[in-house]
């Protein structure tokens, strides 16, 4: 089996701290269907703010299996055109895709197009990807590696900035998992340094918890989050999260199967140190596949 790419190397613990918690967005919608001959149809509809407008985007995607060609077209409300194009397999292990975004009323503003090519090369051994940024800001390539051994998963990111031919930042990761738990250390060149561990206690019940150092906001003081995913019932997905950070900050959600293809969810976030402060959010989702 691969290592994971370097921004999954704490995938169980960042999922059960970041996922599924609805509170950040009022309102989001979302519709994906497929039609006969494979193609994907996606609607997304958020809602950034409370009061804002929603933020729409339908795509597309076509599939060529026997060549490993995928093509999806998006197009937002805002009137930007998305484009991903994704080559796999040009060699064992090897895939290729080129992601563009422009907005057709802006085609000579520089903020409103870029181009990305990504390329990811997976082996049992290692995992390596490289992205490389090509008109939105300055030309910057950014790169990692993943190696595994025995639950032992080791990575380094490098970010490299074309124009300036210099490095403008890099990471170093560690971790080990096993059956039930995984547990990692991550640091980077301004010693932001954050340790993760997660862990199953049982089929319905999982833990997670992050303690982050960031010395250029305060060398003296390590934020803490603390995340909990109860199970109630395996057959419709129903669950319920909660998770809190040393500034009280609280967060609900539940989340559950309505029928095959219908998932709703709801969640609030509230500062339990000052409840009469009207700072509470809530939001929620409703998914719809077919």
């Amino acid at each position: 089996m691969a290592p994971p790419t370097y921004s999954d190397i704490f995938k169980g613990t960042n999922d059960l701290l970041n996922k599924d918690f609805f509170h950040g967005t009022p309102l989001a919608f979302d519709v994906k269907t497929v039609a006969k001959n494979g193609v994907n149809f996606t609607l997304n509809a958020k809602q950034p703010a409370k009061d804002a407008p929603l933020a729409t985007t339908i795509e597309s995607k076509f599939l060529d299996k026997y060549n490993g060609v995928s093509v999806t077209q998006g197009w937002a409300n805002s009137n930007t055109l998305k484009t991903k194009v994704e080559v796999a397999d040009l060699a064992p292990g090897l895939k290729t895709d080129i992601l563009t975004s422009v907005n057709p009323n802006n085609l000579l503003s520089d903020d409103k197009k870029s181009m990305n090519i990504n390329i990811d090369y997976i082996q049992p051994q290692f995992t390596a990807r490289g992205k490389f940024n090509l008109l939105n800001g300055p030309a910057g390539f950014v790169g990692d590696l993943t190696v595994a051994r025995d639950g032992i998963v080791a990575g380094t990111e490098l970010q490299y900035n074309i124009n300036g031919g210099a490095i403008s930042k890099y990471g170093l990761a560690l971790a080990y998992s096993a059956a039930d738990y995984s547990i990692g250390l991550a640091v980077d060149n301004k010693q932001l340094t954050t340790l993760s561990f997660n862990q199953t206690i049982s089929s319905a019940l999982a833990i997670a918890t992050k303690a982050t150092l960031n010395p250029a906001v305060n060398a003296q003081k390590v934020n803490l989050e603390f995340a909990t995913r109860y199970t109630l019932d395996p057959a419709n997905q129903a669950q319920v999260k909660a998770k809190i950070n040393d500034a009280g900050n609280l967060a609900l959600s539940y989340k559950q199967l309505l029928r095959p293809g219908i998932t709703l969810g709801v969640g609030s976030s509230f500062d339990a140190l000052n409840l009469n402060e009207p700072v509470h959010k809530l939001g929620w989702s409703l998914s719809f596949s077919a």
